[in-house]
Order: structure tokens, then C-alpha cells, then sequence
């Protein structure tokens, strides 16, 4: 019996000894992981450079359709501050840092949508270089192709979050936020809320005098916000140039934009892309 106590006693403390690296393991691994807690996009190594969390994604940018249409200043009107407007607390050159804190790490009216909040990308001219590079590797399967885009991407800081969609559970308000590349600070360039006050619910008279009612309630939150527009009946505009700061109201949509910020964002990738293609070492 003796022996038998003496056994079991240096297999419990064997054990001890086993366990207790892998228990210090697992707590390491919790800690570290808390602090990660609101990063929206996390690479996993063991997963592969294109693993994040379920609520952001990557995805191809879509051609900008810039509205050029002249605006003019009404009479008696003066020129709107419309940098210092905001939608939600999210202002116009606003760094995705401060709107990804407002929105992750504090308590907000809004949230994050559920399911890919966070949209990255690649800008098309960085895309097209990385492309040509990843083939001149012998990369040519798509699913590889694009893995080695993204891969190159991240590791050269052009992948960058260029949309985060929120949600208003209780109302069914959203606001989408879109941001220039890294190429300038990634930062905010249009900001677009909408909500469902022009929305008809059926054929009959009391909707219709339902739905005029919200736009009335809307119109008059609008302009309890930002004032009167300065130009036409539904703009705020910083100055007659439509590139500039402007805000514009819709039937149950806002959209805050600042067409000139995105413009020179584009212009800058269209052309350090071009200075930075990795063409052949040609000799002759």
C-alpha cells in the first residue's frame, strides 16, 4: 500500500508538471485574444493571409462615379461650414482609428452590421501591379492569384478599410462610411444615412398620410441639425465648386461627401502605382 501512495502521489505531481505549462498556455492565449476583442480584422497565420473575423471582408473596389453638376449659392445665403457637419458623430476627413473607436469601443446609438461591417480593399491601379507581379511568379490559378494579391497587399500597407456599414437596430436607420486609401491617411470621404420615411407600407389613405407625416418629422430634424440650405432646397454646399464639402438631403437619406478628397485619393494611387510597377529588367 505504501508503494502504491508513493505512485500515485509522483503521477499526481507528473501530471501537475505536464498540465501546468499547457494551463499557463491557455491563459496567455485568452489575455492576448481580449485585447483583440474589437479588432475587426485579424490575418490568422495558421489560417492564411486572407482569415479575418466574420464581420469584415475583402472585396474588389467598385469604379467612383463623381458628380460634377454646378452648384450655386441661393441669394442671401452664405457659404456653409460643411466640414464641421457631421451624420452620427462621423465628420468628413474623420481617420478610421477615431471611427472604429466610436463605434467598436464605446456606446454608440449605432452599431456595426452583423455580417461583413468592415469592406476592404486594394486600390485597382496597386491591384493591376500586384497582379502582374504574383503572374510573373507562375501564379496563375485564381484562387492562388488573389491570395498572393492580398498577401503582397497587406504586407506593402495597400489593403485598407474602405467601408464600415452600421445599423440602428431599433429604428432600422443605416449609415455607410467610406474612406479614402491609405495612400492619404485613410480617412473619411462620404458618409450616407438613410432611413425608411419614404417608405409606403400599402395602397391605403392612412399610410400615405403616415408617410408624409415621418418626411415632415425628417425635413424638420434636418434642418434643426444643420440649418436652412444655402443652395437650391435640399444642399449644403462650402463653396460653388461640387468637388468641395456639400452635404445633400433626400426623402430619407443624407449623403455628406467630399468628391475633391476621394478625387486626389485616386489620383495619387493612379500615379505611385505607376511610378512603383515592377516591370521586367529589360535589356537592349
Amino acid at each position: 500500500m505504501r508503494h502504491e501512495k508513493i505512485f500515485f502521489n509522483k503521477l499526481k505531481k507528473g501530471l501537475y508538471l505536464c498540465l501546468m505549462p499547457c494551463a499557463l498556455c491557455f491563459l496567455i492565449t485568452q489575455a492576448v485574444h481580449a485585447n483583440d476583442e474589437y479588432d475587426p480584422f485579424v490575418f490568422d497565420s495558421q489560417m492564411g493571409d486572407d482569415a479575418f473575423l466574420p464581420e469584415a471582408t475583402i472585396s474588389t473596389n467598385l469604379p467612383i462615379e463623381f458628380n460634377s453638376a454646378a452648384v450655386s449659392l441661393n441669394s442671401d445665403a452664405r457659404f456653409a461650414v460643411v466640414a464641421d457637419m457631421d451624420i452620427a458623430g462621423v465628420y468628413l476627413g474623420m481617420p478610421f482609428e477615431d471611427v472604429q473607436t466610436l463605434f467598436f469601443k464605446t456606446k454608440s446609438l449605432y452599431s456595426p452590421r452583423k455580417k461583413n461591417a468592415i469592406i476592404y480593399t486594394v486600390a485597382k491601379d496597386w491591384r493591376y501591379n500586384l497582379d502582374y507581379e504574383c503572374r510573373q511568379q507562375k501564379i496563375n490559378i485564381p484562387a492562388d492569384l488573389e491570395k498572393c494579391i492580398l498577401s503582397a497587399a497587406r504586407k506593402r500597407g495597400l489593403l485598407y478599410p474602405a467601408e464600415l456599414h452600421l445599423v440602428r437596430e431599433s429604428t432600422g436607420e443605416t449609415v455607410a462610411i467610406y474612406f479614402t486609401s491609405n495612400a492619404t491617411d485613410n480617412v473619411v470621404w462620404r458618409v450616407v444615412y438613410k432611413n425608411d420615411v419614404n417608405k409606403l407600407e400599402g395602397s391605403a389613405e392612412k399610410f400615405a398620410d403616415q408617410r408624409d407625416k415621418k418626411i415632415m418629422a425628417f425635413w424638420q430634424g434636418v434642418l434643426d441639425k444643420y440649418g436652412p440650405p444655402n443652395s437650391g432646397k435640399d444642399k449644403w454646399i462650402s463653396s460653388d465648386n461640387p468637388f468641395d464639402p456639400m452635404l445633400t438631403a433626400y426623402y430619407g437619406m443624407l449623403d455628406l461627401t467630399d468628391q475633391g478628397m476621394m478625387a486626389a485619393d485616386a489620383a495619387k494611387n493612379t500615379s505611385d502605382a505607376r511610378e512603383n510597377f515592377r516591370a521586367k529588367p529589360y535589356a537592349f
